[in-house]
């Protein structure tokens, strides 16, 4: 029941295959090197492929690399920071000179102040303790006086 059968190809089938063959490869010719001077490259260049071709076409003058920019030992960022801190530290010493001065100035006038309160002060006592003679002011006697039944007699 389970047995292999034969193959049989059809008569449509027999016809339409077909067989190829693969081609030997035959062996790379390479070209023969010509003398030349270290550092130059000649005009027109021939190269003979493997299957016997030659290619001939100008030579071209090898790339040369862009010359790579130096970088500084030190990156501008490093430099602005710096300078930044340098600067900073110069306006600190300005501030604090600057807070020094008002701290001056502002006792200064405190003490001006004082000393203005001080002589006003003095010379007002003067003129109010003074005890000299008559300065042109009013003079009031007072005399003894008399009240009745709440009536004043004088």
């Amino acid at each position: 029941m389970n047995e292999p059968t034969a193959y049989r190809p059809a008569a449509h089938d027999a016809a339409a295959v077909e067989v190829h063959h693969p081609t030997p490869i035959v062996p790379a010719h390479t070209a023969p090197l010509m003398p030349m001077q270290p550092g130059t490259i000649p005009a027109v260049a021939s190269v003979v492929l493997p299957d016997g071709r030659v290619v001939t076409g100008y030579a071209m003058e090898p790339a040369k690399p862009e010359p790579v920019a130096t970088k500084p030992a030190v990156s501008r960022t490093a430099v602005n920071i710096a300078l930044g801190g340098i600067g900073f530290g110069a306006v600190c010493g300005g501030l604090f000179l600057l807070t020094a001065f008002i701290t001056a100035l502002t006792a200064l006038i405190t003490q001006l102040i004082i000393l203005a309160a001080v002589i006003f002060g003095g010379w007002i006592a003067v003129q109010v303790f003074s005890a000299g003679g008559n300065n042109g002011g009013n003079t009031f006697h007072i005399r003894k006086a008399v009240f009745k039944r709440n009536h004043f007699h004088g």
